[in-house]
């Protein structure tokens, strides 16, 4: 670190090290090769009169299209809130906000700017230089949103994206009228046709109550002719958005676009080179390339089983675009594809896979360098092979004759092989890795699992057996199924009853009714039939109810919960990993601060959880699924409107009134995607709640794991999306 002449500070740090990076014992290439940090003594200042810190940053490195720097306001007790990325344009100034009035900064202590070294990618030169000039503390009128249910008075909360055609189309309002500082209830709004501001469709602000508080509602669902319109209510108007079935398909590129440019082993123009073919899976003395697929988050890491999802996902999406838009089908086939393509290189024989490694850097790519990484995990883990087995048959069903059809086809055979006779002998899996995004599969999903599995297998092959097995394993997820009490309907995870299925940050909530209804059309004459039927009637029963807890939004809530839940501790412990020492004290904290159903049960909306995975977007969009898929196969409009509501949710009719996904709506935030920069289309791994609390909280601040992108959200998103 220098002054130049002119008094621009000049943070300059190499690109590479000749060192390897080297993380801890279980992870060891989740790690960089350094950090480069510059920091500022506060002396315990006190900042409360000041809302922001700003500064100009000029990065030079030749050859790097991504560049970022982080800052910090060191404060004791609420570190893992300071943190703010901030991605660069290279070889230009940019203006760097950090927000901090949602920070304690009554004793800053430092503020550290700082960046990581990541390795070369595509850099041409040997050093990266970041000049900063004119670090200010600045006060602002106004801040963001944080925290809360209700939007901020002025604004409205809207899917700005737009709404379908059909289904309920609303908007939410803070009563209080900033300008004549009186209540908006029962005042006009206007629907505006968005092309010349005539009115066609006029409504009376609704007050409406809720366990969230009291809203004003702007209901306009009677109107449904197709366009672009915009809402105006006591001197608000929002941007343009779309009425239409349509109303997604540019959410739909923008999230194609992000997928593709977390494509791994492939050089993606403008992101990165040719990556990670240097990252190995050890197994029986074979080396197996490790790049291909997608990259998972914000970071370089991967799982399989997370590409093989993407890929059902992308396939969901192709076969309802296959009639409707040639290009759009074409380029949702080709990234399906490719990550196909990956989950079959990863099959290493005998039921093993190549299944995920932790990376925070780049490789040089090149075979037989110093720099080769040989720390791919590998495993035979039946539940993970029931997965691949149902993914790689439902490819097998829709795709069109081809030799990858063909492998698919015999890989879903011998994956649901594998998994059958390792289950039948030695019963449910260890899962030995913690850091995989199945390790907190609970006995009833991973019934659900297998009895999905072999729905799918059996709607490939005829073969009788795979219907029988689905039918045999769905009898104990029913098992498991609450039928009583005040809110009947959802699954517990065991037969044991002592805990409830919950999700903290991955989510698999809709394979219960991908089970059922599959089990259902696959098997319609079958004795049980109306067993399984009522098991779906009362799933979808349990989110009619729960969504009244989330009311005006109508988010997916994460569900009942009960007290003890520790009680069945491995369960406890394999959903909260990395939990506390008094992680019991905090469940019993966080269960009160939901809504009391009863003496041993209560409501969260937001997860109990107690360390850095946290977010709900793949919890909400995969709620969401399941409720369009119970909503179809019951035909129940209120359902459907569920699914619905959780797409609206995120793109922007949610309290901060902002759209989770780059590009697409109005006032999206920029995320945290540290490795391959902003990207249109990334999506986050969502809105999360702020210690232990239950309202939502999605701060200033820009990073992991609430801001991170997440290719699992994009993925979750489409699939909700192809059931409308």
């Amino acid at each position: 670190m220098t002054y130049a002449d002119d008094g621009q500070l000049r943070l300059c740090l190499p690109v590479q090290t000749g060192r390897r990076a080297q993380g801890s014992p279980d992870d060891p290439d989740y790690a960089t090769f350094g950090r480069a940090t510059v920091s500022f003594d506060f002396s315990g200042r006190h900042l409360e009169e000041y809302d922001r810190i700003t500064l100009d940053v000029y990065p030079q490195c030749e050859g790097v299209a991504i560049m970022n720097l982080n800052l910090f306001l060191s404060q004791g007790g609420n570190e893992s809130l300071g943190a703010h990325l901030v991605n660069l344009k290279n070889n230009q100034w940019n203006k760097v906000v950090y927000q901090i009035s949602g920070l304690r900064r009554d004793h800053v202590r430092c503020l550290d700017i700082y960046t990581d070294l990541k390795g070369r990618n595509q850099a041409e030169c040997d050093s990266f230089t970041y000049l900063i000039k004119d670090i200010r503390l600045e006060q602002v009128d106004h801040s963001e949103k944080e925290t809360g249910w209700c939007p901020s008075p002025g604004r409205i909360a809207y899917s700005t994206a737009g709404y379908f055609t059909g289904g309920n189309k609303t908007a939410v309002v803070h009563l209080l009228d900033v300008n004549l500082s009186s209540s908006l209830s029962g005042r006009p709004f206007q629907l505006l046709r968005a092309a010349d501001g005539k009115v066609v469709y006029k409504g009376n602000v609704e007050e409406r109550s809720a366990s969230t508080g009291t809203f004003g509602i702007l209901d306009f669902s009677s109107y449904s002719t197709p366009g672009e319109y915009q809402l105006a209510c006591a001197g608000m108007k929002t941007a343009p958005f779309h009425i239409g079935d349509d109303v997604f398909r540019h959410a739909e590129q923008l999230l194609l676009n992000f997928i593709y440019g977390q494509r791994c082993g492939y050089a993606v123009p403008g992101i990165h080179g040719v990556c990670h073919h240097d990252v190995f899976c050890t197994y029986q003395g074979k080396n197996v390339s490790y790049g291909g697929g997608w990259h998972d988050a914000g970071d370089l890491s991967q799982q399989t089983v997370q590409t093989c999802e993407t890929a059902y996902a992308l396939l969901e999406a192709w076969q309802k675009m296959a009639d409707q838009d040639q290009v759009m089908a074409a380029r949702l086939m080709d990234e399906a594809v490719w990550g196909l393509r990956f989950v079959l290189r990863c099959r290493l024989g005998d039921g093993y896979h190549a299944s995920s490694i932790g990376l925070l850097h780049w490789t040089d790519g090149i075979v037989g360098t110093a720099d080769d990484i040989f720390t791919v995990r590998r495993q035979n883990v039946a539940y993970d092979n029931f997965l691949y087995a149902a993914y790689e048959a439902y490819a097998a069903r829709i795709l069109p004759p081809s030799a990858l059809r063909d492998s698919l086809a015999s890989a879903a055979v011998e994956d649901f092989q594998y998994a059958i006779a390792k289950f039948e002998k030695e019963g449910y899996d260890l899962f030995p890795h913690i850091f995989e995004h199945t390790y907190n599969t609970s006995p009833s999903q991973y019934h659900a699992t297998i009895s999905w599995a072999a729905s799918q297998l059996f709607m490939l092959t005829g073969k009788d057996k795979y219907g029988e097995a689905a039918i045999h394993h769905i009898r104990y997820v029913l098992g498991c199924q609450e039928e009583g009490g005040a809110c009947p309907g959802y699954f517990y995870r065991d037969e044991s009853r002592r805990s409830i299925v919950h999700y903290i940050h991955q989510s698999r909530e809709q394979l219960f009714m991908q089970a059922l209804t599959d089990l259902c059309e696959s098997q319609p004459h079958h004795p049980d039939y109306d067993r399984w039927r009522h098991g779906i009637q009362l799933y979808g029963n349990y989110l009619k109810r729960m969504v009244a807890y989330t009311a005006p939004y109508q988010m997916a809530p994460s569900g009942v919960y009960q007290a003890r839940e520790y009680a069945d501790s491995a369960g406890f412990h394999s959903l909260h990993i990395f939990s506390p020492e008094d992680a019991y004290e905090r469940y019993d904290i966080q269960l009160k601060k939901g809504v009391k159903i009863d003496d041993d049960h209560y409501v969260r909306r937001f997860p109990i959880w107690f360390n850095i995975f946290n977010g709900n977007e793949a919890i909400l969009l995969s709620t969401g699924k399941a409720a369009a898929l119970c909503g179809h196969f019951l035909n129940d409009e209120d359902l459907l409107q569920i699914g619905r509501e959780q797409l609206y949710w995120t793109v922007g009719k949610n309290p901060f009134c902002q759209s989770l996904i780059y590009g697409e709506g109005r006032r999206y935030p920029s995320m945290d995607s540290f490795s391959s920069g902003e990207l249109m289309g990334e999506i986050p791994v969502g809105i999360r709640s702020l210690g232990d609390e239950d309202i939502p909280y999605w701060p200033h601040t820009n990073n992991a794991c609430y801001k991170e992108v997440w290719v699992t959200s994009a993925a979750k998103f489409l699939s909700l999306l192809t059931e409308f």
